[in-house]
């Protein structure tokens, strides 16, 4: 062919904004869409291969290399791919608002059932200018006697073709890197991104770095990709310690998941993957979890909102979606409605597995079940439909270490306490609680984790009947003692008593005081708190950040045990002005007690609880 110049034709309504949305994000985007591409021209040559349409030599083996050159400045993407002829440069090349892909499918619609090939070249192939002052292409077309051509840009509207001396088919894209950018002909950082994008190719990959000899000559190159995923299986053929591997070679992790979901599905869209359960280390965990997007093995990006439903992005994972509707880029999102209708399956798919775990594999799901619940609860929080999907296989620990629905709960509990589920939310601090509700045959369940707080409330929407109430709430008619023949007026007239005795003595006249006889009588006094205003108290302070109690309604009872033997000698007393002194130090050590067993102590409390303490042992000497 005659050597020959011209200018680009750019379609600029249709390039200009694509390029606009490169120059903001992240620059290596350019290798990831020169790979990509180079992937594309190998699908393509195979598939014509397949069909009957091209020979392939024998022994031919697709692969693609990233040649860096730090020295020259240059970086290479080689492929053996279709490559192109003088003609389909300037249709592809020169007039770069044209998809191949577009007149690829066209032609073989009808013989081709891949249709995920988004274009060998095009726009993808204009992010190289984000980082080099030229760009040269030399390539050979798969076509029987075609010549091999060369196209050259400094990034204007002008090119420049012309013969080339390629004797493979297949396409080498030489960039001349700016000044700016020559940390990408780094050998190391190359690697990086190549690991990033490219990790799962299906054709192989290798990166050379034409300054560095190899340490022996016959040395033998490794690529640095996995051409079949764990994902890409019959979940039939893969072992339990092939799953684990993978998610610690992926993720990086030394811990294994608990478990795992492997999506593998052709209807209603292709999308295969994995999506691990990780054991948590604590419950901040949660924050920290991270769902790989591939679209044909090549990454995308991690936690795509609008793919993967929220409460996923807790887990960990990788999902593998061909049908994804990506425009040139490969990064960016179309057809709304196809993306929910995927997001949704995923959710489907997820509550499924639950479930099946749950009807076949009780005694793992109760295992798991601590760390999977904060995950559970989230999701149905988030997704309506997630929790329809789930609601009857959410489970409750209880005081007793068993696990029980809420339905098992409600329906064994009916008799004390109807609708209302008792709950524990720190077991070593409302212990004392505990112990009377275990004394009185009640039962409570323990709720522990940041999100119980909004899960309770959550399910209180949806079913208006039920209560759910702290343990230390409210003292049920359950354990008071039934009224016996004590006379009521005398009943009233201590109670009152004890009220006073009890805000005098501490100073605050302010202090709700209730006196009441209890079944137990191992416990002089506990206090309440208004359920209501302790939800409010939480969430502030999860939500500000610091306490903001001072904004609600501090709604704490101190409830006396007229039962207990403490309680009892300080009613014999209560007029005895020579017992002044014990009785005081008896009704701030009741107090305190109460509180411990309540929330810690401020320091100042607490030295003085320590030094009352030492008071009173010192009377029994």
């Amino acid at each position: 062919m005659a050597k020959e110049k011209g200018n680009i034709s750019i379609q600029t309504e249709n390039i200009f904004p694509i390029i606009k949305k490169w120059l903001y994000s992240e620059k290596d985007i350019f290798i990831r869409e020169l790979v990509s591409n180079s992937a594309d021209a190998i699908s393509k040559l195979k598939k014509l291969a397949d069909m009957g349409e091209t020979t392939l030599p024998d022994g031919h083996k697709f692969k693609i290399t990233v040649s860096v050159n730090k020295e020259k400045k240059t970086i290479k993407v080689i492929d053996n791919g279709i490559g192109m002829t003088a003609d389909e440069v300037k249709k592809y090349i020169n007039q770069i608002a044209i998809s191949g892909a577009k007149d690829f499918l066209e032609k073989y619609k009808d013989k081709a059932a891949d249709q995920q090939i988004i274009g060998h070249f095009g726009l993808g192939f204009y992010s190289a200018f984000m980082v080099a002052e030229k760009v040269r292409i030399d390539t050979l077309s798969y076509q029987e006697g075609a010549q091999a051509v060369s196209w050259e840009s400094e990034g204007d509207s002008e090119y420049e073709m012309d013969v080339s001396d390629r004797t493979e088919v297949g396409t080498t894209v030489t960039l001349f890197m700016d000044e700016e950018n020559i940390e990408y002909t780094e050998a190391f950082k190359m690697r990086e991104i190549l690991k990033k994008y490219f990790a799962f190719l299906p054709y192989e990959l290798y990166l050379v770095d034409e300054n560095e000899k190899p340490a022996k000559p016959d040395e033998k190159i490794e690529p640095l990709n996995d051409t079949n995923p764990l994902w890409k299986k019959n979940p039939k053929d893969c072992t339990d310690e092939e799953y684990k591997k993978f998610y610690r070679d992926t993720f990086f992790e030394f811990q294994d998941p608990l478990f795992w979901i492997h999506l593998n599905m052709e209807y209603p869209f292709r999308m295969q993957g994995i999506i691990y359960f990780p054991k948590l280390k604590h419950e901040f965990d949660t924050l920290e979890g991270k769902i790989k997007l591939y679209y044909n093995q090549v990454f995308v990006a991690d936690n795509i909102k609008e793919v993967i439903p929220e409460f996923l992005l807790l887990l960990k994972g990788m999902l593998d979606c061909p049908d994804l509707p990506l425009n040139v880029s490969r990064s960016f999102l179309q057809n709304e409605g196809y993306v929910q209708m995927i997001s949704k399956h995923i959710t489907k798919k997820v509550a499924d597995k639950l479930t099946l775990l749950y009807k076949k594999e009780k005694d793992n799901y109760t295992k798991y079940w601590d760390d999977i619940n904060p995950f559970i609860k989230y999701g149905c929080i988030r997704e309506e439909k997630f929790y329809d999907r789930v609601k009857d296989i959410i489970i409750f620990k209880t005081i007793n270490d068993e696990y029980v629905t809420l339905n098992e709960y409600l329906d064994r509990n009916k008799e004390k306490n109807k609708n209302t589920v008792y709950y524990v939310n720190d077991v070593n601090q409302q212990a004392q609680y505990i112990n009377m509700f275990k004394e009185n045959e009640m039962e409570a369940v323990v709720l522990n984790t940041l999100i119980d707080n909004h899960f309770i409330s959550f399910l209180e929407s949806r079913n208006t009947e039920l209560k759910f109430m702290r343990i230390d709430a409210e003292i049920t008619s359950n354990l008071k003692e039934e009224a016996k023949d004590e006379d009521e007026k005398e009943a009233k007239n201590i109670n009152e008593k004890i009220e006073n005795l009890f805000k005098d003595v501490l100073g605050n006249k302010d202090l709700k005081v209730k006196a009441e006889k209890l079944k137990s009588e191992s416990t002089p006094a506990m206090i309440l708190l208004d359920e209501h205003s302790r939800r409010m108290q939480e969430m502030s302070r999860m939500f500000g950040g610091k306490d903001m109690s001072g904004m609600f309604p501090n709604e704490e009872t101190l409830l006396v045990n007229r039962n207990h033997k403490l309680v009892n000698a300080l009613v014999q007393n209560i007029d005895n002005s020579e017992k002044e002194e014990d009785i005081k130090l008896l009704v701030r050590q009741i107090y305190d007690l109460a509180m411990l067993t309540h929330k810690p102590l401020d320091p100042e409390a607490m030295t003085a609880f320590v030094q009352r303490s030492i008071q009173l042992m010192e009377k029994l000497v």
